[in-house]
């Protein structure tokens, strides 16, 4: 976290000399529309980077879980498990979600693995 915030910083400081070259070639007019004007380029610059910078990173695996479910492997009917979003694995905006038993879920974890996909 330290880094991202240090690589921030220093972010934040290349936006100096976009902001002053901004003030500097519209100094005749007025110095809050200058600023709003300054402050807005900026923003349509520095939003790529800034999105870079903090690209939320899924370490921990988001999980969905429910009860009386029937297995899509084995058919067995009891707590379901599916895994909805980790890193390289986004089943958020599934539409027809797979629930798996605790030892289905688990086999599938370590296909997942197999592919590449972080958990």
């Amino acid at each position: 976290m330290i880094k991202k915030y240090l690589f921030y910083l220093f972010r934040w400081q290349l936006s100096t000399p976009i902001l002053a070259v901004v003030l500097w070639a519209l100094r005749g007019y007025n110095d809050w529309i200058v600023t709003v004007i300054a402050n807005l380029l900026g923003g349509l610059i520095f939003f790529w980077i800034d999105r870079i910078i903090f690209k939320v990173e899924y370490r921990n695996p988001l999980w969905e879980i429910k009860d009386n479910i029937v297995c899509v492997n084995c058919g067995k009917t009891c707590k379901g498990y599916r895994l909805v979003k980790t890193t390289n694995y986004d089943r958020l905006n599934d539409h027809s979600p797979e629930f798996r038993c605790e030892e289905c879920s688990e086999e599938k974890m370590k296909q997942l693995n197999r592919r590449g996909v972080v958990l």
